[in-house]
């Protein structure tokens, strides 16, 4: 589906115009969507607006890192637009030059439904131009990012509390975190680095309300940023605590059970002496003989229990 928005230079609205009229010497600049567009529609890239291929093969493979490319006569964005409940994320491509924006995506995003209905319900506001669109669909897109780190927040926040749980199902929800996580800092980390580099170019530099437009996201991008980091230090500090218990735990079982198969050790000596099969063992024919081996073997073992108790080895 492609829709288009025109912005005439008396600041009014025209809706779905074909795309041979969106180079009227009436209109100040335009915005075409393409959402989940069909292989003849995404051919008007290149047939009609006339891209770079390899702009145009970025679009139509999923999935780019997001970046900025620069090409002549104008800019080139990936964006990642993030659900913050499934942590899934779609790619969203925006061309931006003097007098238009072309956004690329192949199914709906509620950023750009967003943005498309604040231009669309103000125009004059809107009529800073393209750059103003770029901004109002970023600055959407990262909004949805503070959700989804909160989301994290508080399931490491359950994970503290539930310290009744077996360390299994902890450790297990714990490195579930830990992946989220780092699908998130995937998404993040190279946005902050992309608002960095346009922060720094000359076409922002020469336009100091665009540069605080986009100052702002990069100072979203920078607190979220930090987010991540605080987080994953908490879970790394989290599944360390964890496995040192888990550890301890293990070793004071291990230790448990060596104390029994010592303790056992010399009653199955003696035991195993007793047990053998030669008709001239002294003790054999006493009269006493069973009752006293038993006595011994439970006077070794009570007295090795009692020593290793005093150890501190069963505790």
């Amino acid at each position: 589906m492609i829709r288009t928005l025109a912005v005439k230079a008396d600041g009014t609205l025209e809706r779905d115009l074909p795309l041979e009229q969106l180079d009227r010497a009436d209109i100040s600049w335009y915005w075409v969507d393409f959402e989940a567009p069909s292989e003849d529609e995404a051919a008007l890239l290149h047939n009609h607006f006339h891209f770079h291929p390899l702009a145009i093969e970025d679009c139509l493979h999923f999935l780019q890192r997001p970046k900025l490319d620069l090409y002549e006569g104008y800019q080139f964005y990936v964006l990642h637009s993030l659900n913050p409940d499934t942590l899934k994320t779609e790619e969203l491509d925006l061309f931006v030059g003097d007098r238009y924006v072309v956004s690329f995506h192949f199914s709906r995003l509620n950023e750009i439904d967003s943005a498309w209905e604040a231009v669309s319900a103000d125009a004059q506001s809107i009529q800073l131009g393209p750059m103003q669109v770029l901004y109002l669909v970023m600055d959407r897109i990262v909004d949805q990012y503070f959700p989804a780190m909160y989301n994290l927040e508080d399931r490491i926040n359950e994970l503290d509390d539930g310290t009744n749980r077996p360390h299994r199902v902890i450790t297990r929800r714990l490195f579930r975190i830990r992946s989220d996580m780092l699908a998130l800092r995937k998404t993040i980390v190279p946005t902050s680095e992309m608002l960095y580099r346009m922060l720094n170019m000359d076409f922002l530099k020469e336009s100091k309300r665009y540069k605080l437009y986009f100052t702002d996201i990069y100072d979203h991008l920078l607190k979220l940023t930090a987010m991540i980091e605080s987080n994953r230090e908490l879970t790394s500090d989290m599944r360390d605590h964890y496995m040192s218990i888990k550890t301890d735990r293990m070793n004071s079982i291990m230790l448990t059970l060596t104390v029994f198969t010592v303790i056992f050790m010399p009653l199955t000596f003696i035991a195993g002496i007793y047990g053998m099969n030669f008709e001239y063992m002294p003790e054999l024919k006493w009269r006493y003989g069973y009752f006293a081996v038993l006595g011994l073997m439970a006077t070794v073992g009570v007295s090795m229990f009692i020593w290793f108790k005093k150890k501190g080895w069963l505790e």
